[in-house]
């Protein structure tokens, strides 16, 4: 059956995905996971330390595969790593060998593209994250924030359909975290992606996303979903002091606490 230009970015339907210990045990990360992205939709994923949000990525890539249920990606199952997918990790994904724009030029590179085009259009993605008086530089010469940009560059060079980060600005100052929220938010607008953000920040994920999951402390599966009726454009530095913003937190907060405290009560029993 060929895929449906109009089914879901990301769709996993009855997902479990259970895996073996090191000591020989069966663990279940999601049990009976259910979860749409509309194309072109930015979800957030919040849930307790420990509770399968970033399995959640691994079975959209394909780097892990569901115990049972689907995942399916632009309406097709998932049949190992797709190119359409982009990918912002936590850390840094940067060659520490190669200059910014070295690092932001090699996905077209990898990809084929002509060298002369695949620089043109690495300049280009420096100035949108206004890095163009640091390409020559190498990672350790610039801040966090800075590298960080490098990363989104590197990513939306590639001009990926489904955008996955798995808490890509948790390592960041809270001012610089600000900063590329709104960076962020502008270069999604632009590219029009459909984004899969995992983050233990709500209000990161209130301030950036349309839809909300939060799921329960693992085996996790989706306990609710918000819809943020916050309106775009979002200026993230002002947003949080809105009466809609604050009330949202508030109700989201009193349905992740519950799961949050029995993550910690689980957590304690194993140590115990």
């Amino acid at each position: 059956m060929s895929p449906d230009n109009n089914s879901p970015a990301i769709e996993l339907i009855n997902v479990s995905r259970r895996f073996l210990t090191p000591d020989g045990k069966s663990m279940t990360a999601l049990r009976d996971f259910n979860m749409s992205v509309a194309r072109g939709e930015f979800v957030a994923v919040v849930g307790p330390t420990g509770c399968g949000k970033s399995t959640t990525l691994n079975l959209v890539t394909g780097l892990a595969k569901p115990s049972a249920g689907a995942v399916r990606v632009m309406g097709a199952p998932v049949d190992g790593i797709d190119s359409r997918i982009g990918f912002v990790f936590q850390t840094d994904a940067l060659f520490p060998w190669r200059s910014v724009i070295d690092n932001v030029v090699a996905g077209p590179l990898f990809r084929g593209m002509a060298q002369e085009q695949a620089y043109a259009k690495a300049r280009e993605w420096l100035a949108r994250v206004n890095l163009s008086i640091h390409a020559t530089k190498f990672p350790h010469q610039l801040s966090g924030g800075m590298r960080k940009r490098v990363s989104l560059a590197q990513t939306f060079i590639n001009e990926p359909q489904i955008l996955l980060m798995d808490e890509p600005f948790s390592a960041l100052d809270v001012q610089t975290r600000v900063l590329m929220h709104e960076e962020l938010l502008k270069l999604w607008s632009q590219s029009k992606a459909s984004v899969v953000f995992v983050t233990h920040d709500l209000e990161e994920a209130i301030a950036l996303a349309d839809k909300v999951y939060v799921l329960t402390s693992g085996p996790a599966t989706v306990k609710s979903v918000y819809h943020i009726d916050i309106p775009r454009p979002r200026i993230v530095s002002e947003i949080r002091y809105d009466k809609a913003f604050i009330d949202i937190s508030r109700t989201i907060w009193e349905d992740l606490r519950d799961e949050v405290l029995r993550g910690a009560e689980r957590d304690e029993a194993r140590l115990a």
